[in-house]
C-alpha cells in the first residue's frame, strides 16, 4: 500500500504545481485578452522561426552526445545512427512526457538491449545521462547566475530575491565533482552501492558537452524573442535555467504551465506579456511538439512503404524497432490530438472564417460541429492509453474518432491547421493496424496514476484557457442557451461541460466494472477447467497445473489459461500460456495489467523462443536462463558401437532382477504407498526437502492422476517416474523421478532407456530430459554482463549445483538443445526477481540456501 501511495505521489505533486502555475497565471495576465496573446504569435517574423528551427536541429544533434559520451565511458561503442536514433526518440518521448529517467530511459531500454546492452550497462547510460545534463545546468547556472544575477519577484514565493546563492551553490557543486574525480580513485560506497567516479577527462568532457547543449536549448527561445537592449543573452540565459529547473523539478510533461508561469513573470519587466506568451507558444510548437510529429511521421511513413525495397534500404536502421516503438509514439500523438481538439474547443474561432462558412451552413451544424468536437477530444485522451495497450478496440475508434475530428475542425470554424495536423496523425494510425490486436475491453484496462493525471492536465488547462479567452464577457446563466453565430462563450461552457461529462461517464463505467481477482490457490472448479486445455496441449509443463500449488488465469473463452504464483513484488508464471496460442497476447497482457494492479513485476518463467515477441510486446527484458534437451525418437538407436555404453547399462541392470513396467493411471493410486517409501528414502538421502512451482512434488492427489514408469527388483519397486504425455503424441517426459538409495548403480539412466525405447514404440516424437540451467550461454568479451555471469556460474558454480555434470549427462542422449528464457523488468529489479524466483520454487530462502 505504501509503494502505491509513494508510486502515485509525483503526479499528484505534479498536477498540483500545474495548478498553482495556471492560477499565477491568471493573475498575471489579468488586463490582457487572448486576442492580444495570437495577434503577437502571428507576429513573430519569419527569418525568428527558421532560426529557431535551425537551433532546435542543431540542439538535438547536441544531444546525441550524451549517450555517446556514456557509452563511451563503458567501452561498449556503436555505429552513431544507432545512439541518434536512440537519442532523438529519447528526448522526444522525455520532452513531451515529463519523467525523463522513466519515458526517456524505457525507449534507449529498448533499444539498446537489442543492440547488446545488458541491464547494468543501460542503467549506467541512463545515470551518465542524467549526471551529464545535470552538470550542463549547474555548470552553465553558476557562471550566468554570478556574471548577470537576476532579481526573483516575489510572486514566485522563493525565500530568496536574488540567483546569486544559488549560483555559489551551483559552482561549489561543480568544484566538487571535478575534484572528487581528479583526487579519489576509489568508488564511492553507499550502502551496498558502488558508484564509480568518472577520470577527470571525463569530468571535464561531460561538463563543456552539457554546458554547451543547454546554451543551445536557450538560444531556440531566444531567437524568437525581439532584441532588447534591457535584456543580456546572460541575463535572459538565467531566466531560461530558472524557469527550466522549475519545469523539470515539478515532472509535469514538458514542465508545462510551470515553465511558462516562470518566463512570464521573470521577463515581464523586459517584453510585453503577450508577446512573451505568443513566443513561448512557438516555442512549445518548434521544439516540443514538431520533433515529436517527424518521429509519428517517420514511423508511419516506415509501415505504409515497408513491402518497397528503396524504403526498406533507407529505413533499415529505424525498422526493427517499429513494432515496438509504434504503439508508444502513436498514443503520444493520439494524446496530443486529443488535447488540440480540446483547446481549439476552449478557444475562440476566427470570425472572418465563421462568416464565411455561415453562407454554406446553418447554425446548428456549426453548433453540433463545436460541441462534438471536444467530446471527440476527451475520446481521443482515453483512447491513447489503449493505443499504448496494444488494443484493436482502440485502434478502431481513434481511426474514427480523428476522422471525426477533422470535419468537426472543419464544420465548427474552418480550422484548416488543425485538420491537417490530425490528417497526419490519421495517415500515421492507418497503415499500423497489425500493432493492435488485443480483444481486450477499453473499459477494463488500467489507467496508471501518472495517465489519470496527465488527462486531468489537459482537461484543466482547456477549462482555464477557455475562461481566459473569454474572461471579457461576464457570466450569466443565460449564456447556456445562447446560440449565435459568433457566440463564442457559450460554446465553450457546452462543450466543457460535455468533455468533462464524457470523462466521468468514462470514469464511472471502470468504477462499475468487476474488481481483479487477488492471487489464491485453483479451486477444485479451475482444475476440472484445466483438465481438458491440459490434454489437448502439446507443452508439456501444462501437467504442472494440476499440483494446485499456481494460481490460474483463464482466456475469457476458457480455451487457454496461464499459471503463476506471487513471491514477493514478483508475480511469476511458469513457461509459455497453454491452450489455443490465438489467445496467448491477450492473456499475458491481461496478467501485465493484474501485475500493474497490485504494483508487481511481471515475470514469464522458462518461456520458448518462438514466442519471445509476446513479451517484448509488454515491454520486458529478455534473459536466456539455459536450455532444454530433446531427444528426437524417431532417429534415436542403442545400436552400434558408438551406443554400446546404453546396452550394457541395460543388460547389466536386467542381470540383477531389474525389469521396467509402465502402470496405467488408474492403477498408480494403489501403489502410493510403495511410491511414498521411495520417495522419502530419496529425499532422506539427498538431504533435501521437495521443491515446487516449476517442479513436481509427491502429493497424492498429483501422482493419482498421471501413468506411472517404475522398476522394480526382484518384485520390489526401487525406482519410479509420473510420465507426462503431450497431446498427439508430440512429446513425452518423466516428472518426478526418484529412487532407493540401495538401487543398483546407473538405475535413472536404465529408466531413461527404457522410457525412450517405449515412446518409440508408441509412435511419439520427442522425448524431453527437462532443463539444464545456464548452458548455451555464450562469454565473450563484448556480450552482455547477464550473459556473462550465466556462463560464469554455469563452469565454477559447482559448489551450489552440479551444472556442467547435469549437461554432460543429457549430452550422452545425443539431445537437440532448445533455448528457454526468462521476460521480465531489468535494470536493478532483476537481483530481487531471482532471489524471488529460486524462493518459490524451494519453498522459502531456506529451501533455496539448503543442499
Amino acid at each position: 500500500m505504501k509503494q502505491k501511495f509513494l508510486h502515485s505521489l509525483g503526479p499528484l505533486v505534479g498536477l498540483l504545481l500545474f495548478l498553482i502555475a495556471l492560477w499565477v497565471l491568471y493573475g498575471a495576465l489579468q488586463e490582457y485578452h487572448y486576442s492580444d496573446v495570437v495577434q503577437r504569435l502571428k507576429g513573430i517574423p519569419g527569418w525568428r522561426l527558421l532560426l529557431s528551427l535551425a537551433l532546435t536541429i542543431f540542439n538535438y544533434f547536441a544531444l546525441t552526445g550524451y549517450d555517446t559520451l556514456a557509452l563511451h565511458y563503458l567501452r561498449h561503442p556503436l555505429p552513431y545512427s544507432r545512439i541518434a536514433l536512440a537519442s532523438f526518440l529519447g528526448y522526444a518521448f522525455s520532452h513531451n512526457l515529463g519523467f525523463s529517467l522513466v519515458s526517456g530511459g524505457s525507449v534507449r531500454y529498448r533499444l539498446y538491449s537489442a543492440w547488446g546492452l545488458s541491464a547494468v550497462e543501460i542503467t549506467s547510460v541512463i545515470a551518465l545521462n542524467f549526471l551529464t545534463f545535470s552538470l550542463g545546468m549547474l555548470t552553465l547556472g553558476s557562471i550566468v547566475f554570478l556574471y548577470s544575477p537576476l532579481a526573483i519577484p516575489p510572486a514566485l514565493g522563493l525565500p530568496v530575491t536574488s540567483v546569486r546563492p544559488l549560483g555559489v551553490l551551483f559552482a561549489i557543486i561543480v568544484t566538487m565533482h571535478l575534484l572528487l574525480s581528479l583526487v579519489r580513485q576509489k568508488p564511492i560506497l553507499i550502502k551496498e552501492w558502488e558508484l564509480p567516479l568518472p577520470s577527470p577527462r571525463f569530468a571535464l568532457a561531460q561538463v563543456v558537452l552539457a554546458s554547451c547543449e543547454w546554451a543551445l536549448a536557450g538560444s531556440v527561445l531566444y531567437a524568437l524573442l525581439p532584441t532588447t537592449a534591457a535584456l543580456s543573452y546572460a541575463g535572459f540565459l538565467g531566466i531560461f535555467l530558472l524557469a527550466q529547473i522549475a519545469g523539470v523539478s515539478s515532472q509535469v510533461p514538458g514542465g508545462l504551465g510551470v515553465f511558462e508561469t516562470v518566463i512570464l513573470l521573470l521577463l515581464s519587466p523586459f517584453l510585453p506579456t503577450p508577446l512573451i506568451l505568443g513566443v513561448l507558444v512557438a516555442y512549445r510548437g518548434i521544439y516540443y511538439l514538431l520533433p515529436l510529429a517527424i518521429a509519428v511521421f517517420l514511423l508511419g511513413a516506415h509501415e505504409l512503404f515497408q513491402r518497397k525495397e528503396q524504403v526498406k534500404r533507407l529505413a533499415s536502421t529505424l525498422g526493427r524497432w517499429v513494432p515496438i516503438l509504434t504503439p508508444q509514439l502513436l498514443a503520444l500523438s493520439t494524446f496530443l490530438g486529443g488535447a488540440i481538439l480540446l483547446f481549439s474547443g476552449a478557444t475562440p474561432a476566427q470570425h472572418s472564417r465563421l462568416a464565411w462558412l455561415s453562407d454554406f451552413l446553418p447554425l446548428p451544424v456549426i453548433e453540433l460541429s463545436h460541441f462534438l468536437g471536444s467530446i471527440a477530444g476527451i475520446g481521443l485522451l482515453l483512447l491513447a492509453r489503449g493505443l499504448q495497450q496494444r488494443l484493436d478496440a482502440a485502434y478502431h475508434l481513434t481511426v474514427l474518432l480523428l476522422t471525426a475530428g477533422i470535419l468537426f475542425s472543419l464544420l465548427k470554424g474552418f480550422d484548416y491547421e488543425e485538420a491537417i495536423f490530425l490528417s497526419t496523425m490519421l495517415a500515421a494510425l492507418l497503415p499500423c493496424r497489425s500493432h493492435f490486436y488485443r480483444k481486450a475491453s477499453l473499459v477494463r484496462e488500467r489507467f496508471s496514476p501518472g495517465w489519470i493525471a496527465a488527462i486531468a492536465l489537459v482537461l484543466l488547462g482547456s477549462i482555464w484557457l477557455g475562461i481566459f479567452s473569454h474572461k471579457h464577457v461576464e457570466y450569466a446563466h443565460e449564456l447556456w442557451w445562447q446560440f449565435a453565430l459568433f457566440g463564442d462563450a457559450p460554446r465553450f461552457l457546452r462543450a466543457s461541460v460535455g468533455a468533462l461529462g464524457g470523462a466521468l461517464i468514462f470514469a464511472a463505467a471502470r468504477l462499475l466494472r468487476p474488481a481483479p481477482v487477488d492471487p489464491a490457490p485453483p479451486t477444485p472448479a479451475e482444475l476440472e477447467r484445466a483438465r481438458p486445455v491440459i490434454r489437448q496441449s502439446r507443452h508439456l509443463e501444462a501437467n504442472l497445473a494440476l499440483l494446485g500449488d499456481k494460481t490460474l488465469l483463464f482466456s475469457d473463452t476458457g480455451k487457454a489459461f496461464l499459471m503463476y504464483s506471487v513471491e514477493g513484488r514478483s508475480w511469476i508464471t511458469l513457461g509459455d500460456p497453454i491452450g489455443a496460442e490465438s489467445e496467448w497476447p491477450e492473456l499475458v497482457w491481461q496478467f501485465r495489467e493484474l501485475c500493474d494492479r497490485h504494483d508487481g513485476w511481471p515475470v514469464f518463467y522458462e518461456v520458448g523462443q518462438a514466442n519471445l515477441p509476446l513479451y517484448l510486446d509488454l515491454g520486458l527484458t529478455l534473459l536466456k536462463i539455459g536450455e532444454e534437451a530433446r531427444v528426437q525418437l524417431d532417429t534415436f538407436s542403442i545400436k552400434g558401437e558408438a551406443h554400446k555404453n546404453f546396452r550394457h547399462t541395460i543388460n547389466r541392470l536386467e542381470k540383477v532382477g531389474c525389469g521396467f513396467t509402465i502402470l496405467p493411471a488408474g492403477e498408480t493410486p494403489a501403489l502410493l504407498p510403495q511410491l511414498r517409501v521411495v520417495s522419502d528414502a530419496w529425499l532422506a538421502e539427498k538431504h533435501t526437502r521437495e521443491k515446487g512451482f516449476s517442479l513436481g512434488f509427491f502429493s497424492d492427489a498429483y501422482l493419482s492422476q498421471f501413468p506411472v514408469a517404475v522398476i522394480r527388483q526382484e518384485g520390489k519397486i526401487i525406482a519410479f517416474a509420473n510420465l507426462w504425455l503431450g497431446a498427439d503424441k508430440e512429446m513425452l517426459s518423466p516428472d518426478l523421478m526418484r529412487y532407493l538409495p540401495a538401487a543398483p548403480a546407473g538405475v535413472m539412466e536404465y529408466l531413461f532407456l527404457q522410457l525412450i525405447l517405449w515412446g518409440q514404440q508408441e509412435g511419439y516424437r520427442w522425448f524431453n530430459l527437462g532443463m539444464a540451467p545456464f548452458s548455451g550461454i555464450e562469454n565473450r568479451a563484448l556480450a552482455p554482463l547477464w550473459n556473462r555471469l550465466g556462463a560464469f556460474v554455469f563452469r565454477h558454480g559447482e559448489h551450489f549445483y552440479n551444472f556442467q555434470g547435469l549437461r554432460q549427462y543429457k549430452e550422452k542422449f545425443a539431445p537437440q538443445w532448445q533455448p528457454k528464457y526468462l521476460a521480465s523488468p531489468g535494470g536493478l529489479a532483476l537481483p530481487r526477481i531471482f532471489t524471488n524466483l529460486a524462493s518459490l520454487i524451494s519453498g522459502g530462502l531456506k529451501g533455496a540456501l539448503s543442499k
